[in-house]
């Protein structure tokens, strides 16, 4: 009789257990749910196979876009910003895989780790929240906070490469008011909680996209950046590669620092291409070119890579202020501090103008 009783209250437990768990799930299900109703429908998501953003200005700091700036998104997961009209723009954009091009060095590079990372997880036409299981994607609900005077809902989700970001919706009408993550907002910059306020929705196609961003950093909300864009258009002819990286004729010297980037991985590799390139081409000026390779090695965490070969670069430009400054913020990079201000010592004493060299100390310094 014990053993019955024992077990019928073992069964509640599990039923109750469930049904708490379960109402979890539908409560955050519900609250996407609401989310997606908000802004169309599945429906009509659905059927936008491309949105074409123009118009856009943009502000980071003292810098402001002339209104001009251009993105598209695309199924399943494209992207482009920029206009392959303009080259003497840069340009990035994702067709599978990350691309960069830097239109100054005439030069297409394809990124990973974090550069991969903040292009792809915005590429495509569905929010994150759409359809989050099957992009690998989980979801959970937390507790309600205060935002800007009102209550919010805030779902947290994980996507499949493990970026955390977090989502504050209006728990009347499931509109999306921002979205917070945990990110560098520099290349080398350190990882800071920042929000991104979302704005002006308007409706495209059947859909509301909101038309202004603007990211602050928490808790004290200094403004880090803002987007307008001036329009937003569905489903447009677009060309077959238009989300590939532009064609381009190159030189000797943008063919050697592409190699040089494309062995990241291989230090080996890197410095015998440097060597029989200089070898080959004594006249070649390579200073420039290398630095900018070291700084994209950089990006992709190659540390160890970019370091020689930033080192070999002042040793074969020791009167370039440049190649000592990019070798200091390599140091940097690693943490590697008085090898740093020994660096940037050395650009400022061959070039007391180098106003990024004599920043940099004073930063180090400080």
């Amino acid at each position: 009789m014990m053993t019955k009783y024992i077990l019928t209250i073992l069964s509640l437990l599990l039923i109750t257990i469930s049904n708490t768990i379960g109402a979890e799930k539908l409560n955050v299900d519900h609250i996407i749910e609401g989310f997606i109703d908000n802004i169309g429908g599945l429906e009509n998501i659905k059927a936008i196979q491309n949105l074409t953003y123009s118009g856009g200005t943009y502000h980071e700091e003292s810098f402001s876009s002339d209104g001009d700036a251009t993105m598209t998104l695309g199924r399943p997961y494209y992207k482009l910003v920029g206009n392959k009209n303009n080259l003497d723009r840069y340009m990035e954009g994702y067709d599978g895989s990350a691309w960069e091009y830097y239109s100054n060095e005439g030069i297409i590079l394809r990124t990973d780790g974090a550069p991969s990372e903040a292009i792809r997880h915005y590429a495509g036409v569905e929010h994150p929240l759409v359809g989050y299981r099957l992009k690998g994607s989980n979801a959970e609900l937390l507790d309600d906070i205060d935002f800007e005077g009102q209550k919010v809902h805030i779902i947290k989700l994980t996507r499949m490469d493990g970026y955390i970001e977090y989502f504050y919706i209006d728990p009347l009408t499931y509109e999306l008011k921002a979205s917070s993550s945990t990110a560098p907002f520099h290349a080398f910059g350190e990882s800071i909680l920042q929000i991104t306020k979302i704005s002006d929705y308007r409706e495209v196609a059947g859909v509301k996209i909101g038309h202004r961003f603007q990211s602050v950093t928490l808790p004290n909300e200094k403004v880090l950046s803002s987007m307008q864009w001036g329009k937003v258009e569905a489903n447009k002819e677009l060309p077959d590669n238009l989300f590939s990286p532009p064609d381009i004729e190159t030189t000797l010297l943008q063919e050697f620092a592409s190699k040089l980037y494309e062995q990241r991985s291989d230090l080996n590799s890197v410095l015998w291409t440097y060597h029989s390139f200089r070898h080959a081409y004594p006249n070649y000026d390579t200073c420039y070119m290398s630095n900018f390779v070291g700084f994209q090695m950089l990006k992709m965490k190659k540390s160890d890579t970019a370091i020689e070969l930033l080192k070999q670069n002042t040793q074969d430009y020791p009167e370039c202020s440049e190649a000592y400054f990019e070798l200091g913020r390599a140091y940097v990079s690693i943490n590697s501090i008085s090898l740093a201000r020994e660096n940037y010592k050395k650009s400022v004493k061959i070039d007391p103008e180098n106003e990024r060299a004599k920043t940099a100390l004073l930063t180090i310094n400080n």
